[in-house]
């Protein structure tokens, strides 16, 4: 990888980690708020669900783009961390913030509903 497309995706991920530590500063949404009627309670229950959610996805992305933004000082940037194998440049334009090749990361995915423990567990029994 060329040191102008490193220097691309270091500036798109630092961009999108200014976007998420501003978003996470906000949290608003998680406050409890006190209702006598009992439907408006059970409304801003489910809306404080709802944020929650959504910080805790935003938290799991910031984790990933620092990440990201490591292993580009590091110079592993755009190498999957399980297979050790080049990740395609168009999966590096989609999700900038990727540490997985396609494959991996649908092993991984899998891995989730099939109750696996760990990537490699799931690759051996996937041989």
């Amino acid at each position: 990888m060329t040191k102008s497309e490193l220097n691309k995706y270091k500036s798109v991920l630092e961009t999108k980690q200014a976007e998420l530590v501003h978003v996470l500063r906000n949290r608003d949404g998680i406050a409890i708020e006190k209702c006598p009627d009992s439907l408006d309670e059970v409304r801003y229950a489910t809306e404080r669900e709802l944020a929650i959610r959504s910080l805790d996805r935003d938290s799991v992305l910031l984790r990933n783009v620092r990440a990201a933004l490591d292993r580009i000082e590091e110079g592993s940037f755009g190498v999957c961390l399980h297979c050790d194998e080049d990740i395609s440049p168009k999966r590096l334009a989609a999700v900038p913030s990727t540490a997985f090749c396609i494959v991996c990361q649908e092993i991984a995915d899998r891995s989730q509903y099939e109750g696996v423990e760990t990537l490699d567990e799931l690759l051996i029994t996937a041989a």
